[in-house]
């Protein structure tokens, strides 16, 4: 099993000094991948329910602020040679699709191909009001923003039409050393489900043990089937988030079916970092021997 990081990138801890400590410590003891999250704004006040807590109330204020993913990404890239540099989630709907593709194989000419791009359709119906983009059918606006980023990526020229959104051809370079660069669709849903079958090349179930896992590893296995897929041709990554995990659990979510574990890394400052990195030590182990 493969050992990957899902790294908050929280104002005002993610410095440039603790992004640095955590590449060279994901670098000395081989991490898989670095996942990094996106929200562009976010609210003192809001109405929408965060899908991973009890209280439905995101675990931070407003004023907790993540960097951009993409950036991030980039400084992580120039800053490490090995490990791979993955977007847990990129709220695809609320974003521009030629930007984003644009900017994701620019990412990925320059790390010499080490980009997953994670996809999520997003929670925070105010985000996606701020930035003027409907919530409605933003689902089905996912589906269609990747045609077009496949097709920016892998045609030349490039070209789309779908109901929500048409790209004339065109032409965009450079593209993506990867063919194809590998689309993680992120969440637990029937519809995230169905779209990892459709067309993903991985799937990120979060906050999850591993019975329930093992439930959802099970209903994928159905939507693949349905498409004429087999689980071998989807990556699972999952991320307990903040629920404790053992070594134990982790053979657990390897007999589910993960091929990835994501831990999450919390730490509050760049000195606090290599003991973290110890804390989480066992767990890497274990899932090198898996």
């Amino acid at each position: 099993m493969r050992f990957d990081l899902w790294l908050p990138t929280a104002n005002p801890f993610a410095t440039p000094e603790f992004l640095c400590a955590v590449c060279e410590g994901a670098e000395q003891r081989g991490v898989n991948r670095i996942w990094v999250g996106e929200h562009v704004v976010l609210f003192d006040d809001y109405a929408s329910d965060y899908p991973y807590s009890a209280d439905g109330r995101l675990p931070a204020g407003g004023d907790m602020g993540l960097l951009d993913p993409l950036v991030t990404l980039s400084y992580l890239a120039a800053n490490t040679s090995t490990v791979r540099l993955g977007t847990a989630m990129c709220l695809l709907p609320q974003r521009n699709p030629l930007y984003t593709a644009k900017e994701v194989a620019t990412l990925d000419w320059l790390s010499g191909g080490r980009v997953d791009l994670g996809v999520g359709v997003g929670w925070l119906r105010e985000e996606f009001e701020a930035l003027g983009v409907p919530w409605g059918r933003r689902g089905q606006r996912a589906d269609e923003y990747i045609g077009v980023l496949r097709s920016l990526w892998e045609e030349d020229p490039s070209t789309y039409h779908g109901e929500l959104v048409s790209l004339p051809s065109c032409r965009q370079h450079p593209k993506p050393l990867q063919r194809p660069l590998p689309i993680h669709i992120g969440g637990e849903s029937d519809a995230a489900l169905r779209r990892v079958a459709r067309m993903a090349n991985g799937w990120m179930p979060f906050n999850c043990r591993p019975d329930e896992l093992a439930h959802l590893v099970a209903k994928l296995d159905a939507r693949l089937a349905g498409e004429g897929r087999r689980r071998s041709e989807v990556e699972i990554t999952v991320c307990p988030y903040f629920n404790a995990t053992t070594p134990e659990d982790l053979s657990g979510y390897a007999e589910a079916g993960a091929d990835c574990f994501a831990a999450l890394f919390f730490a509050l400052d760049a000195e606090k970092v290599p003991a973290t990195f110890e804390s989480i030590m066992p767990l890497l182990e274990t899932a090198k021997s898996l």
